[in-house]
């Protein structure tokens, strides 16, 4: 999360910095270009007076001297050049400007019009031609020369680069001040984040002792914290009072029934007549279905314990269940066949995927009125599938809810809380129980994680 949070805020960061440093990189190449312009401007203007001068008296010498010591001074060859656009006067021999396109079309402007031509040259670091500046020999009509400079721009550029440097190193120094801040920042505001998460994950996965850090990070932070502590707290009590309810249900109530059935066991020797003893059996068969119930409730007040998975060989398993599986089969009649391939591994609760497999096979034989019960696995995959009656789309959508019964399961010994007991268990290992149509009959499918990954309900 920290590397998260400084991904997202350096960028803005450094855009914020472009945002404002590229108008100003553009204003510094401005201001330095317009800078040097005026000093071109100024010299040629200087040329351009004295031109005149020397153009109306006829007198050259003077001004050939000073644009060659300007050139020896500076490097900048200074041209006069007729309207007619002969070079009357050079700074250095062989310099004819009137070869660059640039200069004819500023020639064009000032000998034709009489105006100074605008300058096209911006001093940006990456355009290395130079800067041309021409001024006329008089105004308007009375136009007789021109003045030319060409002024190479290697200095200027230099310039504007050196104060680009300046400008980013003015700019990176705030911004890294303000990285190294938001470091050990964002660290002291995630870390109790990240002890919460870690708190939750082992909460989830049944540990109510852990608890969150109250200490450090800021005050809404160390809130959640207290909050999330004082539920903790609350979540335990209620567990702890729920396992005492479990314990003292389980020996306050068995020892009662396991009574009650005796009792009437012993009423059975003295029953005489056929409607009494019809009674005395409808009294064991409920006593029978009361301890049911008892178990089955007593199961699922425990399905809130079972929270970490573990892996099961379903060899071994099904090798512990096949005889139990067997006989009751062989007692209503119905084939048992298990394909199931070998060294096939998956993740359960503790104890839980062979009470599920019982229930189910328990099912299809009782209450599917079926000829034929088949289990089959593969990765990650178990199938109890029977060749019976099945359940319609809308039964299959309420089996999995609790003391839910089909109708024509309602005269058969059963709670209606097995199967969604079945549910809650493969739940709470990550996996799921699902109920397909197999024409005939009915496929229940139990999804589990083969590896560790699906630890935690």
């Amino acid at each position: 999360m920290l590397r998260r949070l400084l991904v997202i805020t350096v960028p803005l960061l450094v855009a914020l910095v472009a945002a404002l440093g590229i108008p100003l990189a553009s204003a510094v190449v401005q201001r330095e270009t317009q800078t040097t312009y005026l000093d071109r401007l100024s010299d040629a203007s200087r040329f351009a007076a004295l031109g005149e001068s020397a153009l109306q008296s006829d007198r050259l010498e003077a001004l050939s001297q000073e644009i060659q010591r300007y050139d020896t001074l500076y490097d900048i060859p200074v041209a006069l050049v007729s309207a007619d656009k002969r070079i009357l006067l050079a700074s250095r021999q062989g310099f004819d400007p009137s070869n660059d396109r640039e200069v004819v079309k500023s020639l064009n402007t000032a000998l034709n019009g009489g105006v100074r031509p605008e300058p096209e040259y911006t001093g940006w670091p990456w355009r290395t031609g130079p800067m041309v500046v021409v001024e006329p020999v008089g105004r308007d009509s009375e136009v007789v020369a021109a003045v030319v400079t060409i002024s190479q721009t290697r200095g200027l550029r230099t310039e504007v680069l050196r104060q680009w440097g300046l400008m980013a190193l003015a700019g990176l120094a705030p911004m890294l001040a303000v990285v190294a801040a938001a470091w050990p920042m964002s660290r002291w505001v995630l870390r109790p984040v990240g002890r919460l998460d870690e708190a939750t994950a082992a909460v989830a996965a049944g540990n109510l002792d852990v608890r969150a850090d109250e200490v450090g990070g800021p005050q809404e932070l160390r809130r959640l914290a207290r909050s999330f502590n004082t539920m903790v707290d609350v979540v335990g009590k209620a567990l702890n009072r729920q396992k005492a309810f479990v314990a003292d249900a389980s020996h306050q109530l068995r020892n009662p029934l396991a009574s009650l059935r005796l009792a009437v066991d012993n009423l059975e020797p003295h029953v005489e007549g056929e409607l009494a003893q019809e009674a005395h059996q409808i009294a064991v068969e409920e006593a029978e279905e009361m301890g049911r119930v008892l178990d089955t409730l007593l199961a699922a007040t425990r399905l809130d314990s079972a929270r970490q998975t573990e892996p099961v060989e379903i060899d071994q398993l099904l090798a512990t269940h096949r005889a139990a599986w067997q006989a009751l089969a062989s007692r209503s009649g119905v084939t048992l066949r298990i394909d199931v391939p070998a060294g096939l591994t998956m993740q359960e609760p503790p104890g839980g995927l062979g009470s599920v497999l019982d229930e189910l096979v328990s099912n299809a034989i009782r209450l599917a009125n079926a000829t034929e019960v088949t289990i089959t696995g593969k990765h990650g995959e178990l199938h109890v599938v029977d060749n019976g009656d099945g359940l319609s789309p809308e039964e299959r959508e309420l089996a999995l809810q609790r003391f839910w019964r089909a109708t024509k399961h309602q005269n058969i010994a059963g709670t209606g809380m097995g199967l969604a007991i079945c549910a809650e268990l493969i739940e709470s290992a990550g996996g799921t129980l699902t109920l397909h149509d197999a024409d005939p009959g009915l496929d229940v499918k139990v999804a589990l994680s083969a590896s560790r990954n699906g630890t935690s309900a």
